[in-house]
């Protein structure tokens, strides 16, 4: 579990590509605000998130599947983080600031276009 990285991974790297592409700069982690945002916009006061499907407990994904052994463990501990993630996104919205949850599952191959609109739509409204 030690090995697990919490940034720049490589579906966070791959928003951040098409981020950039679009033309949007951007600041990564930002410690100051709730959550540490992935991915920060602060001359439009808007984050993205870039949400791994088991770690977040993506509702309908086959991705977010616990495992088989010591469920009782991993089924507190992926509740304890969405509990954490449902907060940090209230204490963002006081703050200010919008939001983007984009997960793990949606970044593939083939779907950057997709990908694109719904950046470029956050970005723009």
């Amino acid at each position: 579990m030690s090995k697990i990285s919490g940034k720049n991974t490589k579906p966070e790297i791959t928003i951040r590509k098409i981020a950039h592409s679009l033309g949007y700069r951007f600041r990564l982690h930002k410690k100051d605000l709730p959550g540490k945002p992935d991915i920060v916009f602060p001359r439009y006061k808007k984050v993205i998130f870039v949400n791994g499907c088991f770690w977040h407990g993506h509702k309908n994904c086959t991705r977010s599947k616990l495992p088989t052994t010591n469920k009782k463990f991993w089924k507190e501990k992926i509740e304890g983080n969405k509990k954490k993630d449902i907060c940090n996104y209230r204490n963002l919205k006081k703050l200010d600031w919008d939001y983007l949850i984009i997960w793990q599952c949606e970044i593939k191959v083939g779907n950057r276009n997709k990908l694109e609109n719904k950046i470029q739509k956050f970005l723009d409204k």
